[in-house]
C-alpha cells in the first residue's frame, strides 16, 4: 500500500487505559477528530466545534438529507413585499439551558454576530436593511433586495453555523470567542467536567422540546435524543482508540484511520460505516497576506507540485471508492461541479518545471511557515505529502509540527510569519459546505473579512454576487464555471482531492442520522 503511515494495524492489540465507567445504558462515549479547544461555533470552521454546537444550540431552520432547509428552532415564515420581508414565527416554549426563555431578540442579536463572521451570513447582511423583532416570538428580515437563500443561510450544516444564544452573549465582538457555551440545544455543556485535552461531558437537556412529527432527516425533523449523557474522549493515538472500542471501553470513533478500518470490520460486536456521507474536501491554502504567496504567478507555478492521487493515497491507501482526484474547485458530485480548467491538474511532479516556473514568477527562497498538526491524523499525512513536493520543487520549507488546538488559533493570526503567523497549512473542509458559492469560505474573495488565508479578488467577488441572484441552474452553474476558470488563474487554494472516512462503532448502536456525527436518533438496541 503506497501511504505514509505511523503505526501499523497490529498496534490495535495495545492495551486501552481504563476509564471510570458511567453508565453504559444511558451514557455515549464518543471518540471524537480531536480536541475540542474552540467552544464558539461562530469562532471557527473546525469541524469538531460544528459539531459540539450541534449538541449544545440550535438552529432556526435546518437542512434535511437533501440539503433543503426546514423551520426548527421556526414554526414557519411568511414572506411579503415582493420576498423583501420575511417575518419568522419562533415555536413556543423554547427554554436557554440557564432556564431563560429564548425570545426573537436573542435571536436577532445571534444572527447579527454570526452574519459578520460567516461567508454565507456575510451575503444575507449585505441584502439587510434591518433584522428585528417586533415582539418576543417574530423576527423580521427587511430586506434591501430579495433573498430566497434566506432559510438557507441560517440553517448551513457546514461550519460557522447559525446558533442561537441568549442577546448577552451575542453581544460579544464576533472576533472574541463566547466562552460561556449557552444554548437551547438537546444537551448542555458541563464545564466542571471538562478536562482540556482529554474529557468532554454533556448532559441531556431536560427542558428540550423536539419538532413534532416527522422522522430525523440530517438536521431537520424531531432532534429526539435517547441518552442522558454523551461523553467525548479524546485518546493519544490511534492504536490507543481502535483497543478501547474493541474492549467496549468507548462506544463510537468519529474518523478511525483507514489502516485500521479492516481490522475493525473483522471484530465481532463492531461495525464500520460511513456518517458523514457529504465526505471531505482536501486543500492547502496558502496566507495571500505575505510573500510568496501574495503573488499570483508563485500560486500558479505550485499548480503543478501538487498531485492529488498523492494526498489520497497517503490518507485512505489504495482503495478508490474512499477517495477521488481530479477535483476541481466544488466538491465533485454536487450540481456546481465543473471540468472547467481541469486541465492544469498535474498527473505527476515534474519537479524541474516547478523549480523553472516559480523561478520566472519570481520566487527569492523566501521561507514558507508551514503548520502541521501532529496530532490530526489525515492533515497530518496530507502535510507530508505537501511539504515533499514543495521540498522538492525548490520551495525553502519551515515545518512547523504541533497539535490541532494550538494551531487553531494561530491561524486566525494576521500577523507576519515571522511574528508568530504563518504562510501555509493544509486541511479538509466538510464538503457539503464546498458545494456552491454562498457557504464556499475558501472561494471567497473579501480579503481580511475572510477565512484564514485572507483571499481577496474583487472579480470573484463579483461572480459571487452574481451567483447569489441569479436564477435558474444553467446561469448558477455557467457561474460557477467562470468562477473556477478564475480560480486556476488566482489560485486562492489548491484542491487536492476528496475522500469519505468511515466511523467505526459498537454494533448494538442503531438508527444514527446521517450527515454529520449528530447525537440526535441514535440509541442502543
Amino acid at each position: 500500500m503506497r501511504r505514509r503511515t505511523f503505526l501499523a494495524g497490529s498496534a490495535a492489540a495495545v492495551a486501552a487505559p481504563r476509564f471510570v465507567r458511567a453508565d453504559s445504558a444511558t451514557t455515549l462515549r464518543f471518540v471524537p477528530q480531536s480536541d475540542l479547544t474552540l467552544l464558539d461555533p461562530v469562532q471557527t470552521t473546525g469541524a469538531v466545534t460544528r459539531n459540539h454546537g450541534f449538541l449544545v444550540y440550535d438552529q432556526l431552520y435546518g437542512v434535511d438529507e437533501n440539503l433543503k432547509p426546514q423551520p426548527q428552532m421556526a414554526e414557519g415564515h411568511a414572506i411579503d413585499d415582493d420576498g423583501k420581508r420575511w417575518s419568522i414565527k419562533l415555536r413556543d416554549g423554547l427554554k436557554f439551558h440557564d432556564g431563560t426563555p429564548v425570545l426573537a431578540r436573542d435571536c436577532v442579536a445571534s444572527v447579527q454576530r454570526w452574519g459578520k463572521k460567516d461567508t454565507f451570513g456575510q451575503s444575507l447582511i449585505a441584502a439587510t436593511d434591518e433584522i428585528s423583532a417586533p415582539d418576543d416570538r417574530t423576527l423580521v428580515f427587511r430586506l434591501k433586495r430579495p433573498f430566497p437563500l434566506l432559510p438557507d443561510a441560517l440553517g448551513k450544516a457546514n461550519s460557522n453555523i447559525c446558533v442561537i444564544m441568549p442577546e448577552r452573549l451575542a453581544k460579544t465582538d464576533p472576533n472574541t470567542q463566547v466562552t460561556e457555551p449557552v444554548g437551547s440545544g438537546p444537551y448542555r455543556f458541563v464545564a466542571t467536567q471538562r478536562v482540556a485535552g482529554a474529557l468532554t461531558v454533556y448532559e441531556r437537556n431536560p427542558d428540550y422540546v423536539p419538532r413534532s412529527g416527522g422522522a430525523p432527516s440530517f438536521l431537520a425533523g424531531p432532534r429526539a435524543v435517547h441518552f442522558d449523557r454523551v461523553e467525548w474522549k479524546v485518546l493519544p493515538d490511534p492504536a490507543t482508540a481502535a483497543a478501547a472500542l474493541q474492549a467496549g471501553e468507548v462506544d463510537w470513533w468519529e474518523l478511525p484511520a483507514f489502516d485500521l478500518l479492516p481490522l475493525l470490520r473483522g471484530k465481532p460486536g463492531l461495525r464500520v460505516e460511513t456518517i458523514e456521507v457529504f465526505g471531505f474536501f482536501s486543500l492547502l491554502r496558502p496566507n495571500h497576506l505575505y510573500p510568496p504567496f501574495d503573488n499570483e504567478k508563485i500560486r500558479r507555478a505550485l499548480l503543478g507540485a501538487f498531485v492529488q492521487s498523492e494526498f489520497m493515497l497517503a490518507v485512505a491507501g489504495d482503495d478508490r471508492a474512499f477517495w477521488r482526484d481530479h477535483v476541481g474547485f466544488f466538491v465533485p458530485g454536487s450540481s456546481m461541479a465543473s471540468d472547467v480548467g481541469l486541465e492544469s491538474l498535474p498527473a505527476k511532479l515534474d519537479a524541474e518545471r516547478v523549480k523553472r516556473d516559480l523561478d520566472a514568477a519570481g520566487y527569492r527562497n523566501e521561507k514558507v511557515v508551514f503548520l502541521v498538526p501532529s496530532d490530526f491524523q489525515a492533515i497530518n499525512q496530507m502535510s507530508q505529502v505537501a511539504a515533499d513536493a514543495l521540498k522538492r520543487g525548490g520551495v525553502n520549507v519551515d515545518y512547523q509540527a504541533m497539535d490541532w488546538g494550538t494551531m487553531l488559533p494561530r491561524l486566525a493570526k494576521q500577523d507576519p510569519p515571522d511574528k508568530g503567523g504563518w504562510n501555509l497549512f493544509s486541511t479538509w473542509a466538510l464538503g457539503l459546505g464546498l458545494a456552491n458559492p454562498a457557504a464556499h469560505a475558501y472561494l471567497r474573495g473579501n480579503g481580511k473579512a475572510g477565512v484564514p488565508g485572507w483571499y481577496g479578488s474583487a472579480r470573484m467577488e463579483a461572480l459571487r454576487a452574481d451567483w447569489v441572484d441569479a436564477s435558474g441552474l444553467d446561469v448558477q452553474k455557467r457561474i460557477c464555471g467562470d468562477m473556477q476558470a478564475l480560480a486556476f488563474q488566482e489560485v486562492p487554494f489548491w484542491p487536492t482531492g476528496t475522500f469519505f472516512q468511515p466511523s467505526a462503532h459498537r454494533a448494538n448502536l442503531i438508527d444514527f442520522v446521517r450527515g454529520a456525527p449528530v447525537f440526535w436518533g441514535v440509541r442502543r438496541s
